[in-house]
């Protein structure tokens, strides 16, 4: 039978921090976890990414065209992350380089009333995708707070004025996940 991971995945560069809590069934791939972490952030699954995990790196192998990389579609979560403790890094969208700490929390049985995967707690909106990373997104939020910067109605356009960095909602990401087909296994 298979364990539980709960994982801690925060965005590195934040302050304060911006993480989600998830649960994720031991036999998903890391594809899979890719996924689960897309749509927790909130992130659309629009860019290249990668896991590393000690010395070891798992991607898409078949788009890295490097052999000494691990297919992330073909290694578990299990096999990865090996023990309550372990920290990996996860990274999404090599232009705006969001940099992700994956730490494994705790490794339990699962919950027969609970449907696997799920998102358990979080802190803080997720930036939108392309906005330049951390540094962009801070830039972002700077020239929504001033209505008479010269590219308030350009961001205005792109991302809407109703953005609130604190806002958060585990209801919401559970709900987009269990409606994802294919979330299981990636």
């Amino acid at each position: 039978m298979y364990k539980i991971y709960q994982f801690k995945i925060t965005l590195k560069g934040t302050s304060p921090p911006i993480w989600r809590r998830v649960q994720v069934p031991g036999d998903f791939h890391l594809s899979g976890l890719h996924y689960i972490i897309q749509t927790s952030m909130g992130w659309e699954n629009i860019h290249l990414f990668n896991f590393t995990v000690g010395d070891v790196r798992y991607d898409d192998s078949e788009e890295s065209g490097d052999p000494s990389v691990k297919d992330a579609s073909e290694t578990s979560i299990s096999d990865a992350f090996t023990r309550k403790g372990v920290k990996g890094v996860y990274i999404y969208d090599f232009g705006d380089g969001w940099k992700h700490e994956v730490l494994v929390e705790s490794i339990m049985d699962p919950d027969p009333s609970i449907e696997y995967p799920i998102c358990i707690d979080g802190k803080r909106r997720c930036p939108p995708e392309d906005c330049g990373g951390v540094s962009g997104y801070y830039r972002l939020l700077s020239i929504l707070k001033d209505l008479t910067h010269e590219e308030y109605d350009d961001v205005v356009e792109w991302v809407g004025d109703d953005i609130d960095p604190e806002r958060f909602d585990c209801e919401d990401v559970n709900r987009i996940m269990s409606s994802r087909e294919g979330n299981s296994e990636g």
